[in-house]
C-alpha cells in the first residue's frame, strides 16, 4: 500500500500537489537555514553544487542547526500535535498537503526507504526529516525556534 492510501484510510485527507516541491524546499531553507549565509550553505552541500549532490538535511548532519535525531526524533514527530502538514522530497517536485493529520506517525512511514522525506507543518514551526541514510544519518526533527 503506498503512503497516500495508508494516510486516507486513517481519515486523512490528501492532496496531491505535483508542481509544489521546488517552493516548498525554499520555503523549508528560508524557515530552518537562514541563519546560514550562502558560503555555509555551499560549504555543507545544502545545494547541488558542481556534480555533488545537495541535501537540506545536511543542515542537521553538518551540526548547523539543534536537533533531534533517531528515536528521539521519531518520538518528539509522533508527538507533536498535527493538523495540516506539507511532505515534499529532496530530488521532486511532487508534493502532499495533508489535513486532519492528527493520526499521521512514523508507522506510515515504514516502506518510505532510499528516499529524502521532507514533513513540515502547514506554518513551517516544525520539520521532520527521513534520509536515505537513515541508519547513518536521521531522521531528524527540529523546531524553526530552539528545541
Amino acid at each position: 500500500m503506498d503512503l497516500v492510501d495508508k494516510l486516507k484510510n486513517k481519515n486523512i485527507k490528501v492532496k496531491e500537489i505535483p508542481k509544489w516541491g521546488t517552493y516548498l524546499q525554499k520555503e523549508w531553507e528560508k524557515n530552518f537555514a537562514n541563519h546560514l549565509s550562502d558560503k555555509e550553505k555551499r560549504k555543507i552541500y545544502l545545494f547541488d553544487n558542481g556534480g555533488f549532490g545537495g541535501y537540506l538535511w545536511h543542515l542537521f548532519s553538518y551540526k548547523k542547526k539543534d536537533c533531534l535525531e533517531g528515536e528521539k526524533a521519531e518520538e518528539a514527530f509522533n508527538n507533536e500535535p498535527k493538523n495540516k502538514c506539507y511532505i515534499f522530497f529532496q530530488d521532486s517536485e511532487y508534493a502532499l498537503l495533508l489535513e486532519n493529520a492528527s493520526m499521521f506517525n512514523t508507522d506510515d512511514l515504514t516502506d518510505e526507504t532510499g528516499i529524502d522525506m521532507y514533513i513540515v507543518d502547514k506554518h513551517f514551526r516544525w520539520t521532520f526529516v527521513i534520509t536515505h541514510e537513515t541508519g547513518w544519518c536521521g531522521p531528524y526533527f527540529s523546531r524553526k525556534e530552539k528545541i
